[in-house]
């Protein structure tokens, strides 16, 4: 089977190739260094010709509010029209848990319109959404920073490992379309600010995290509920401290 990933070069998306491929299918990694651009149109139809399912795990290159909403609507349109003109009969999103949520922000509101145009195509599709990734802990840290003070929010968060991420994404773009949402987690909930200290500490930085109610998150406030996931969502098998003793963890 022909699969097309979207993003192919990046954290989620190099480990969903090489998984892909593993599985004896033909996978193209598409990217704007490999000559396919989402925002321009160039490269699509020829990557597109011949593929079942169409994997889309890019991300905006901007996190300005007035970038991201373009960029995921104007990749959004050009990726599905390119779809509907190569018959793809699956497409598969990766988004995040709570979305619908986090509308105070100009960046999940940008998630939004993606979700908005995947669901408008006749386009079979499944969205995953999934938490937090352990990998985005330091720049999570230093989104709060203030000196030697990091003020983070204190709401529940389930974050989970990018190899998790990488093996049930992969797993759900080999499946049928389910035509809605799909929700993937980490194994342990935790409070965010709590999860921080515990990086930071496992890293040797000496900041201290400040549990903060009205610190920002992609520039919304968080409730405990905002980025966990509801029942029955797909758990992943590393924690915080399996994934931490991993050779290519940051140190």
């Amino acid at each position: 089977m022909k699969i097309v990933v979207i993003g192919g070069s990046g954290l989620i998306g190099s480990k969903v190739v090489n998984k892909l491929r593993e599985a004896g299918h033909e996978v193209l990694a598409a990217s704007p260094a490999s000559g396919v651009n989402t925002i321009t149109g160039e490269g699509l139809d020829a990557a597109l010709a011949g593929a079942q399912v169409v994997l889309d795990v890019a991300n905006s290159p901007s996190f300005e509010d007035k970038a991201v909403l373009e960029f995921f609507q104007t990749a959004g349109r050009n990726l599905m029209a390119a779809e509907a003109r190569a018959g793809v009969k699956h497409h598969v999103a990766l988004s995040v848990v709570g979305t619908d949520r986090l509308g105070e922000s100009g960046y999940f509101r940008g998630k939004m319109a993606q979700e908005a145009l995947i669901r408008e195509s006749k386009i079979p599709y499944t969205i995953v959404h999934s938490t937090q990734f352990f990998e985005f802990l330091g720049s999570i840290a230093q989104s709060g920073a203030d000196g030697n003070t990091v003020h983070l929010s204190p709401a529940f968060v389930q974050p989970i490992a990018s190899d998790d991420v990488a093996a049930a994404v992969a797993d759900f773009t080999l499946g049928a379309p389910v035509n809605g949402v799909v929700e993937i987690a980490g194994p342990e909930r935790v409070r965010l600010s709590d999860l921080v200290s515990r990086y930071l500490k496992a890293t040797n930085d000496t900041r201290t995290v400040v549990p903060d109610v009205h610190a920002r998150y992609f520039g919304a406030e968080l409730k405990d509920d905002t980025l966990v996931p509801g029942d029955n969502p797909r758990i992943g098998a590393l924690n915080f401290e399996a994934w931490f003793a991993l050779p290519k963890a940051p140190r």
